[in-house]
C-alpha cells in the first residue's frame, strides 16, 4: 500500500527565510482577518486546540450551533483534508475511469486549488503575498462537494456510491436506499444500502479506480467504516485500485471500550477493534488489507493498490467540528461527542432524542424520570419512526444543548445542570438501568407493569461487541471494574495499530 506525507521541509525552509519585514505584515493582516471573522461569523469550521477538557471547549459547543452553520474561528491553526490536496492523487487518476464513494461530507474549499492546477494551496499561495494570506482566512471554507471539484479538473467520475443515509445524507438511520442518478449531473448513484452493501461485479464494470471520501467519527458501530470495508473487499477482487481520502477523527483522542468478538461481527461492527479505536479511516483501511480482514483470497491482496492521501498538519488531539453533519441525526459537536455512550441505549428502552429537536444529546423515557424536562417525540425525516413516538419523555438534556424550545420554566436549569460526557461513559449506562431497576420496585406494588431496561439485548450485545457488558451491568459491576475488564484487549489493540498510523499517537 501507498502513503502519501506532507510537503518536504525544504519548502518550510523558503517560507522561513521571507524577508522579516512582510512577514510581520503578514502576521498583522492576518490577527486583523481573524478578529474580522470572529466579529462577522465567517468560519472554516474547523477548529484546532492543543488541550481538551470543558472549559476549552464551551464557547465552541455552548448552544450548540447546526454543523454547517457560520461559526466564529478558533484558531489560526488550518489543516488540509486528503481531498484537498489535488497534486498527491488526480495523477493516479489521469485517464482512469473513476467511481467516487462519497456523501455530503465529501466538501472542499472552493479555493483550495485552480481548476487548471494541481498545486496544493500551501504550494501556490506565497507566504510573502499580503492578498493571498487575507483571501485564505476568508475563503477557506469547505462549501464544494468533492464530485464538483474533481469535474471542474476534467476527472472522468463516471459513477457514485453512496453508504448509508444516501448520497444527499438525508435518509433516517437503517432506512433503505434506493439507486438513483444525480440531477445536477446525470451520474448514476448505485447504493450501497438498500439491496446490497457491497460493490456489485454490475457496479464495479468498466471503473478502473475508486475513491473514498466520507467522514467518519471514530466509532465502531458507526457504518461508513463497513462500507469502507466492503469496498475494499469488492474492489480488490476485481483488480481496482482504491484511494482513500483522509478526514480527521472528531474522537480520535479516544481509544476505549471492548475489543469486538467475532461471534457479534455484524455491519455495525465487523472488525476486532475497540468501541472507540482512535483512528481514522485512512489509517483503518490500512489496517483492514495489513491485516488481511477481507474475505479474498491471499493472493488477491496483491491484485490492487491501496493509497491513503493523509490530512496535512493533522494532531489528533486536535479539536474538529465538522463542516456539515455526518448523518440526520448528528446534528452538532455535542451530538458526536455523546454519540459513543448513548448510541448503547438504542437496545434498551431508554431514548437518546431520536424524533426529538435534540438526538443524541438527551436520555429520556416516558415513565422512568431522567430529568424533570418534558420532550415531546414525534416522527421526522431523520426519525420516521422513533421510540416512543407520540409521547412525552421525562429528560436529561445534556450541557449545551440549545434550550429555547423546551417545555417547563425550568428548562434552562435542567438542561445546564451536568457537564457533558466525553468518550465512553459506563457510568451514564448503570445508572440509566439503577432507575429502571427503583422505578420497578416503587410500582410492583400497584398494577403497573413493569418496565424493561433491555429490550433489545442482541442489538446491545452487537454494539458492545460481546454480551459481556450487558452481564456486566446487570451484576451491577462498577464503572472501574468493568472498564479493567477489557484493558488487556486495549493493550494488544494499541500495539497491533502502531503499524498503521499515519498521525502522531496520543499514548
Amino acid at each position: 500500500m501507498k502513503v502519501l506525507t506532507s510537503v518536504t521541509l525544504s519548502k518550510v525552509f523558503r517560507r522561513l527565510t521571507s524577508s522579516a519585514f512582510i512577514a510581520v505584515l503578514s502576521l498583522a493582516l492576518i490577527s486583523l482577518s481573524l478578529n474580522g471573522c470572529a466579529q462577522q461569523s465567517l468560519s472554516t469550521h474547523v477548529y484546532t486546540s492543543d488541550t481538551d477538557g470543558p472549559a476549552n471547549h464551551s464557547t465552541l459547543i455552548n448552544k450548540q450551533p447546526a454543523l454547517g452553520t457560520k461559526q466564529p474561528v478558533s484558531s489560526t491553526k488550518q489543516f488540509t483534508v486528503g481531498a484537498e490536496r489535488y497534486s498527491k492523487y488526480l495523477p493516479l487518476l489521469a485517464g482512469k475511469r473513476v467511481s467516487l464513494v462519497v456523501n455530503q461530507s465529501a466538501l472542499v474549499s472552493s479555493h483550495s486549488a485552480l481548476p487548471s492546477s494541481t498545486v496544493e494551496p500551501e504550494e501556490r499561495e506565497s507566504s510573502n503575498s499580503l492578498a493571498a494570506q487575507k483571501n485564505k482566512i476568508k475563503t477557506s471554507q469547505r462549501n464544494q462537494h468533492l464530485l464538483d471539484a474533481l469535474l471542474q479538473r476534467s476527472v472522468n467520475v463516471v459513477s457514485i456510491m453512496s453508504p448509508e443515509h444516501g448520497f444527499r445524507g438525508d435518509k433516517g438511520a437503517g432506512e433503505k436506499v434506493d439507486s438513483n442518478i444525480d440531477a445536477k449531473t446525470g451520474i448514476p448513484i448505485h447504493s450501497l444500502y438498500g439491496a446490497t452493501k457491497k460493490p456489485t461485479p454490475d457496479m464495479l464494470d468498466g471503473i478502473d479506480v475508486i475513491v473514498f471520501d466520507i467522514q467518519d467519527v471514530g466509532v465502531r458501530f458507526y457504518t461508513y467504516l463497513s462500507t469502507l470495508h466492503y469496498v475494499l473487499e469488492a474492489a480488490f477482487a476485481r483488480n481496482i485500485d482504491v484511494i482513500v481520502l483522509d478526514r480527521p477523527n472528531p474522537n480520535g483522542r479516544y481509544v476505549d471500550g471492548p475489543v469486538l468478538q467475532s461471534e457479534f461481527s455484524s455491519f455495525i461492527g465487523m472488525h476486532p477493534i475497540p468501541v472507540l479505536h482512535g483512528m481514522t479511516l485512512g489509517e483503518l483501511a490500512q489496517m483492514i488489507v495489513g491485516e488481511q480482514w477481507l474475505d479474498i483470497d491471499a493472493s488477491s491482496y496483491d491484485n490492487a493498490q491501496l493509497t491513503v492521501v493523509p490530512v496535512q498538519d493533522y494532531q489528533r488531539t486536535a479539536h474538529y467540528s465538522l463542516p456539515v453533519a455526518p448523518s440526520p441525526n448528528l446534528p452538532n459537536d455535542l451530538s458526536i461527542r455523546l454519540y459513543p455512550t448513548l448510541c448503547f441505549f438504542e437496545g434498551t428502552d431508554v431514548s437518546i432524542g431520536r424524533g426529538t429537536d435534540f438526538p443524541f444529546q438527551l436520555i429520556g423515557h416516558p415513565f422512568v424520570e431522567f430529568g424533570k424536562t418534558k420532550i415531546p417525540v414525534n416522527a421526522n425525516n431523520a426519525a420516521p419512526h422513533p421510540k416512543h413516538e407520540n409521547t412525552l419523555l421525562s429528560a436529561h438534556v445534556f450541557s449545551y444543548a440549545d434550550p429555547t424550545i423546551l417545555e417547563g420554566s425550568d428548562s434552562k436549569q435542567t438542561t445546564h445542570k451536568r457537564s457533558p460526557i466525553s468518550g465512553l461513559d459506563i457510568a451514564t449506562l448503570i445508572d440509566a438501568y439503577s432507575r429502571f431497576s427503583e422505578y420497578n420496585k416503587v410500582i410492583s406494588a400497584s398494577d403497573a407493569s413493569e418496565e424493561t431496561f433491555f429490550t433489545r439485548p442482541d442489538f446491545f450485545d452487537k454494539l458492545a461487541g460481546n454480551d459481556a457488558l450487558r452481564y456486566q451491568i446487570q451484576a451491577g459491576k462498577t464503572p472501574a471494574e468493568i472498564r479493567q475488564s477489557w484493558q488487556k484487549d486495549l493493550s494488544k489493540f494499541r500495539e497491533k495499530r502502531k503499524a498503521y498510523l499515519l498521525y502522531e499517537d496520543t499514548d
